[in-house]
Order: C-alpha cells, then sequence, then structure tokens
C-alpha cells in the first residue's frame, strides 16, 4: 500500500501520565489518530524529580523533544556517601565520557510531562493526539477494540494501549481477574526543597560541586535507610527522595504526609551534615508513598489491547527506570505499527511487541525490587563499602553488565531487526 492510500489506525490510549503522551507521541508520529482518555479533570505530574537515562533520552531524541524545556541538569553518575562516617565516592556511569553525547539528565516531572504532551497535541510530524480530560475508562473489551467511559460512552478503536498506571482498568480486561500491585514493605518521603539558601549553610557542601550527579545516602547495615537527591528546574529546586523499611502500610496508623521531626527521628543515625537538608524552606509538602510492585504477569496483551509502562511492570524507582521503560514500550510500538499497518495485522504486531518488551520490563522490575536487599544493595552503582565481603572485580562487573544492559539499549535498533526479520518490509524510524 503506497503511503498515501495507507488508512491510519484509530488508537484509544487510557491514561494521560509519562507513557501514554509518550505513546501518544510515537503513534501520532505514524500518522495514526490518537484519543488519549484521561480520568481526571486536570493532569498533572506529582511535584517531584525524575531521572532520564541514556536509553530513553534516545527515544525523546527521536520524537523532537526539546532538551531546554525539561530545564534539566545532567548526571553522569553518583555521588554515594556512608550515611554514619559521612564519608563519600564520586561513581561515575562504567560509559560515561567527558565527549559523550547523550548523558543522562534529572528533571521536574512537570516539566517533563509538559514536554510530552506538547509533543503529542501541540504541532510536529502527524495528526495532533486529542486529549479528553475527565473521562474516565471503566471497562475495555480487548478482542473487540473497545473501551468503556464513565458516562457510559463506548469508543472504538484498532488497537487501546493500557498506560493507566498501577490500578489499570485495562489490565483487570486483558488478564480477565484483578491483578494488583503487592507491599514491598518499603515507603519513601518525598518533597521539593528552595535551594537559594544553600550555599549558606557550610555542611551542605556535599550538594555542591564535584561529579554532576545525584547524592545517594545510605546506611551500611542493617534497616534500609537512604537519601537520593539532585537539583532539577535549573538548579532553583532540589528534589529529595527518602527511603525507609515501612511495615505499617496496611494498617490504621500510616499517614501520607510527615513532618520534619519525624523525618530526623526516622534518619537519626545518619551524620548530622545530611540531616541539615532540612534546613531548607520547603515548597511542596511533605509526601509518604507506598512503594508497591506488580507481580510478573502472564501477558501484557489480548486481542487489540496492550498494557505500558506502571500497569504492566510498575516498580521499585531504585534504578531510575521506571519513567524509561514506558518510553521505550512507546518507541517499540511506533516501530512495530507504522502507518499502512492494517486492522487486522494490530494482535500480530502486538504478539511482536511482547516479544520484544516483556522480558526487560520484567528484569527492570526484578532488579529494582533487588536493590533493596542488603545482599544486592547497590549492585547497580558498584561500590565496595556497600558490600565488604564481596571483592570489587565481582562488584564491577555486576554493575558494568547492569549498566551496559539498560543504558546502551537502542530500542529503534532493536525493534528494526526485529521487523525486518520477522515482519518484513524495512522500516524507518
Amino acid at each position: 500500500m503506497s503511503h498515501s492510500e495507507a488508512r491510519p489506525l484509530n488508537v484509544s490510549i487510557v491514561g494521560a501520565g509519562i507513557g501514554g503522551l509518550a505513546a501518544a507521541v510515537s503513534l501520532r508520529r505514524r500518522g495514526h489518530r490518537v484519543r488519549v482518555f484521561e480520568s481526571s479533570q486536570i493532569k498533572t505530574e506529582i511535584g517531584a524529580g525524575v531521572g532520564l537515562q541514556p536509553n530513553a533520552l534516545r527515544v525523546l531524541h527521536q520524537f523532537g523533544y526539546s532538551r531546554e524545556n525539561l530545564k534539566p541538569k545532567d548526571f553522569d553518575g553518583l555521588v554515594n556517601f556512608d550515611a554514619e562516617s559521612g564519608d563519600g565516592i564520586e561513581i561515575p556511569w562504567f560509559h560515561s565520557t567527558p565527549s559523550q553525547e547523550i548523558h543522562s539528565v534529572m528533571c521536574h516531572r512537570s516539566d517533563f510531562h509538559d514536554e510530552l504532551k506538547r509533543l503529542a497535541i501541540g504541532e510536529g510530524e502527524g495528526p495532533p493526539a486529542k486529549l479528553h480530560l475527565d473521562s474516565k475508562v471503566l471497562a475495555c473489551d480487548p478482542e473487540a477494540g473497545t473501551i468503556t467511559l464513565a458516562n457510559g460512552e463506548i469508543i472504538e478503536a484498532d488497537l487501546v494501549i493500557g498506560a493507566d498506571g498501577i490500578h489499570s482498568v485495562v489490565r483487570t480486561s486483558i488478564l480477565g481477574k484483578v491483578v494488583k500491585a503487592t507491599a514491598t514493605g518499603w515507603s519513601c518521603i518525598r518533597c521539593l526543597f528552595d535551594s537559594s539558601r544553600l550555599s549558606e549553610i557550610d555542611e551542605l557542601a556535599w550538594l555542591r560541586g564535584g561529579l554532576s550527579a545525584p547524592r545517594v545516602v545510605t546506611l551500611k547495615g542493617g534497616p534500609f535507610l537512604s537519601f537520593f537527591i539532585y537539583p532539577v528546574r535549573n538548579e532553583t529546586l532540589i528534589n529529595f527522595v527518602g527511603f525507609h523499611e515501612d511495615p505499617k502500610q496496611d494498617t490504621p496508623e500510616w499517614t501520607p504526609t510527615v513532618t520534619k521531626e519525624e523525618i530526623l527521628t526516622k534518619y537519626h543515625e545518619f551524620h548530622p551534615k545530611f540531616l541539615r537538608i532540612l534546613d531548607l524552606p520547603t515548597v511542596t509538602p511533605i509526601l509518604r508513598w507506598q512503594l508497591r510492585a506488580m507481580p510478573l504477569l502472564p501477558t501484557w496483551i489480548r486481542g487489540r489491547a496492550a498494557l505500558l509502562g506502571d500497569a504492566a511492570h510498575a516498580t521499585l524507582p531504585l534504578l531510575g527506570q521506571g519513567a524509561a521503560m514506558a518510553i521505550e514500550e512507546a518507541g517499540t510500538l511506533g516501530c512495530l505499527l507504522p502507518l499502512g499497518t492494517t486492522p487486522d495485522e494490530v494482535p500480530a504486531r502486538l504478539e511482536a511487541y511482547q516479544a520484544l518488551r516483556k522480558e526487560r520490563g520484567e528484569l527492570v522490575n526484578t532488579e529494582s525490587v533487588a536493590q533493596a536487599s542488603p545482599e544486592m544493595r547497590g549492585r547497580y552503582i558498584r561500590c565496595g563499602w556497600l558490600f565488604p565481603l564481596s571483592p570489587s572485580w565481582v562488584l564491577k562487573i555486576l554493575a558494568r553488565e547492569l549498566q551496559t544492559k539498560l543504558m546502551q539499549y537502542d530500542v529503534f535498533k532493536v525493534a528494526q531487526e526485529y521487523h525486518d526479520v520477522h515482519i518484513g518490509g524495512g522500516i524507518k524510524v
């Protein structure tokens, strides 16, 4: 079929978060007619940061994103601190070099979300996606390719993408039963600090200078306690995340907010210089988020419907790859569903999508959860004092292998090779 004769697919995407908008960008660029259905009246992202590593940025570059709109800060590794002694060590990524074209970046989630929305519904290649807010989806028929809205309207499509997160309706429809994310026993405390007073507090010098990288402060032994801190929005804000074990998630005493005093009590074993960050003024409430993870699912697809992002593989944020997996999956869909794909071909193309994506998504799921265990803590970054009984060369091999597998992945190259071998008729990204 010639390009001029090709009929675009009608695509329904459930969820207008990072994964849903990324899928909208990818599929509109292929010339398809995309509609995104979001349950909230005003879709915004939580006031927190997000890290984007090279595997995600390769896809965003292909999407034509504007780096300036992210107001980012490059990062080329991590700076790891012993929470008790205060000692730190710079740990560059194995593949990071001064001449590297694609750096990892840190940015505000809302800035990233706004940029994806611009790419999805603004000017650009392909017909702009249509965003439907206050459009809660109650059900999906994967075989028919329909979704049912809360107002009773039934939307027909050639393809349905479930990017509706941890409480996914589309997942229930694909699996034929409810599968919930399970409690991990950990929670994280999140807020944003105003960085304008940072230079006034001498004890916070550990946040300034040196390797451009997040600061990770971890307690060596005992319970899992860690700070993860980095600047966002052109370094005017500091993103703060505190991880801790939390066995009370399902009790009436659990609360979604905490005070600075509670943080001081929870992390009392940390060196005083790390706790001085609490002297900075907050610009958001201090929220506590339960960390839950999806069990590995038997399938991500059925008929004309597929899962993407947290709906398929929600996990802990300890590898910083959650958003990247959703972005990679969006890029893969665009490669497998070029203009000219017929509605009858959609189920087979989703089989290819699952073949390309499920194993990788599950790898990030399981490895992220493993990072919190005493045996695996720090594997991703090769820091010897986190593993006093392990030879350093073992740590470096493990870290190099995992970093390579995640950050050097080229979603378009992999998808094109699969398309050429299993589907035929080379595609152009």
